[in-house]
């Protein structure tokens, strides 16, 4: 599977929210000190290059969109994290990240609403 970038997967996360959007756009959304134009324009290549994203001709300017789903690239991400880190195990997971991520009571209530919702689904 072609992975990003730390510096790849933080413009996506731009063009995801944006959904669409010119270089000036992608420059905006970043914080200060933003980066170089030609830092963004090399990112832009490769992520075209690994098919991540696609750009329309609008005049002399581009308007680059999203070729990948956010939840699409996370679900492949965690499930690589299970099969590398965690013996293939969901439940192996999900206990790491029960414990060692802090969360408060009415967190992990969400999640357990979360996980029972999921489970009626199945039985179904």
């Amino acid at each position: 599977m072609v992975q990003l970038s730390n510096s790849e997967e933080q413009l996506m996360e731009h063009l995801w929210q944006l959904k669409k959007g010119f270089m000036k756009d992608l420059l905006e959304a970043y914080p200060d000190p933003k980066p170089a134009t030609t830092t963004v324009a090399t990112l832009l290549k490769r992520m075209i290059d690994k098919k991540f994203i696609a750009y329309n001709e609008n005049g002399n300017a581009r308007e680059y969109y999203p070729l990948v789903k956010k939840s699409d690239y996370f679900s492949k991400h965690v499930n690589g994290l299970i099969s590398n880190f965690f013996n293939n195990s969901a439940s192996q997971f999900a206990s790491f990240f029960t414990k060692e991520t802090n969360l408060t009571a009415a967190e992990l209530e969400e999640l357990k609403k979360i996980i029972d919702s999921e489970i009626q689904k199945k039985k179904k």
